[in-house]
This record gives C-alpha cells, sequence and structure tokens, in this order.
C-alpha cells in the first residue's frame, strides 16, 4: 500500500529531525529521501514552497550519498535540516 502524501511529508521530517538531532545518518536514510522527494514533487497536492525546499532536500541527500563523510556531511548541514523541517511545517 503505498504511502499517503502527509505520511510521505512525515516521514521526510522524521528523517531530517533524527539527522538533526543524531549528527548522524545512513547512506539508506539519505537514498529514503531521494525517492520521498521524487515522490512529493510530481504531487499536485504539495506547496510550490515545500517544492523549493524538497530540491535543497533532494541536493544534501545526494550528497550524503556519495560522500565519503556522511556523519560530517549531515554535521555542516545542521542548521538547514532545522530549518527545512519548520518551513516545510509552515507550509503544508
Amino acid at each position: 500500500m503505498p504511502l499517503s502524501h502527509d505520511d510521505q511529508v512525515t516521514l521526510l521530517k522524521d528523517i531530517l529531525n533524527n539527522h538533526q538531532t543524531d549528527c548522524c545518518g545512513s547512506v539508506a536514510e539519505c537514498e529514503q529521501l531521494e525517492r520521498l522527494v521524487k515522490s512529493l514533487m510530481v504531487n499536485t497536492q504539495v506547496d510550490q514552497n515545500v517544492k523549493n525546499i524538497l530540491q535543497d532536500v533532494y541536493q544534501y541527500s545526494q550528497h550524503g550519498v556519495g560522500t565519503d563523510d556522511l556523519d560530517q556531511h549531515i554535521l555542516s548541514n545542521q542548521a538547514n535540516l532545522s530549518s527545512w523541517v519548520s518551513d516545510i511545517d509552515q507550509f503544508s
């Protein structure tokens, strides 16, 4: 059963929150972020402001998949992670 739009947004925010709180994550989580972003980008229910944020999240996840030091990548994006979650909350 596919996830609803709301479930996808909740999962996306959960992963971002975990990265922000734990300062660590996995390549699998970054790959999951990519899949969620792709799905939400084509969804007409998603606000354009959220889609702009999703583009940044997608770049973040792509860099996370390709980096040699994922924890450092997450650490260097702490401010972004926090603002993305609050901005998504504001527009969704």
